[in-house]
């Protein structure tokens, strides 16, 4: 039986370039061999952003309020959830994701070798170019070695946005998923219900429109709450 595939696409005052991103994926949706939707997830945006998803006829739940990159990915995995999706992939909606990198995500989960994957630009069969700042390399660095210190789990690339989960991630992230800290906090939730995960390769771009939420100062408060947080998640999970 096809698997039901949607993509869940945040966004934030991303009018500008929202809709080339979503024609990116209906020219993929056109000739891809999977039955694949999507959803936007206008998470309160201030712009014209839900003007401009109006108009396009763009498939998309608005919120009346920002709930934050976690809260908008979540109500994500509820709309799957709700209407019966096999797998759900977390995608940008700033255009830093390649769609044409959407195989190496589900193939392990269509052919259940793992419940979870994540798309990294680190791993040597990715043929990303965009790497991101050295310094956020070297946060990445950091928290993947906390992360591993904890869990004995390898992942390099730990803040991807760019993951997809089978029925069994589904169900958990509708239950809990982190609000603040979404991407390298979870792993420690999905570690302690026993799911599998798995790294593949994936190409990213560098954001040409909109502007990043996390400067200098707010990057270091970032990496102190996030080591925090992996490690508070790592004696809960040893307690149970």
């Amino acid at each position: 039986m096809e698997k039901k595939i949607l993509l869940i696409i945040p966004a934030y005052n991303e009018a500008e370039g929202i809709v080339e991103n979503i024609n990116r994926i209906e020219q993929y949706r056109a000739t891809c061999p999977y039955h694949l939707d999507y959803i936007v997830i206008n998470d309160g945006s201030t712009d014209n952003e839900e003007e401009v998803l109006r108009a396009h006829q763009i498939n998309h739940v608005e919120l009346i309020q920002n709930l934050g990159i976690g809260g908008a990915v979540q109500t994500g995995y509820k709309y799957a959830k709700q209407n019966n999706y096999d797998i759900a992939v977390q995608f940008d909606g700033d255009g830093q994701h390649d769609i044409e990198s959407l195989p190496n995500l589900i193939t392990p989960i269509i052919n259940d070798e793992v419940d979870f994957t994540i798309g990294s630009r680190f791993l040597e069969e990715s043929n990303s170019e965009f790497k991101s700042s050295f310094s956020r390399q070297l946060g990445i660095k950091i928290l993947s070695f906390l992360i591993y210190s904890s869990s004995k789990i390898r992942i390099k690339d730990v803040t991807s946005g760019y993951r997809a989960g089978n029925r069994k991630v589904i169900d958990q992230f509708v239950t809990r998923y982190p609000r603040q800290y979404p991407e390298p906090e979870s792993y420690m939730h999905l570690f302690s219900k026993k799911i599998t995960v798995k790294e593949v390769g994936a190409r990213m771009f560098e954001r040409t429109t909109g502007v990043s939420s996390i400067n200098f100062v707010k990057g270091i408060n970032y990496m102190v709450s996030v080591s925090l947080s992996i490690l508070a998640s790592s004696l809960v999970g040893k307690e149970r």
